[in-house]
């Protein structure tokens, strides 16, 4: 079963700060981190591996903790 998880999950998030080509974003659950990429303040995002992949669309997201 390890074998069907993707090594590097995809994460949605929405940047809270940018400064120069690193921004820092926050995820639903409530944690930060910084990734590569540049987007405009409130932009929600894919992040894979630290590096922003683009932008996510503006759907509500829903956090089921198991």
């Amino acid at each position: 079963f390890i074998d069907l998880l993707p090594a590097r999950p995809l994460l949605v998030g929405t940047v809270t700060a940018t400064d120069g080509d690193v921004s820092t974003v926050e995820l639903p659950g409530g944690g930060v981190l910084r990734a590569r990429g540049a987007e405009a303040l409130g932009t929600q995002v894919f992040v894979r591996d630290g590096v922003i992949e683009g932008a996510a669309p503006s759907l509500l997201i829903e956090v089921i903790e198991i």
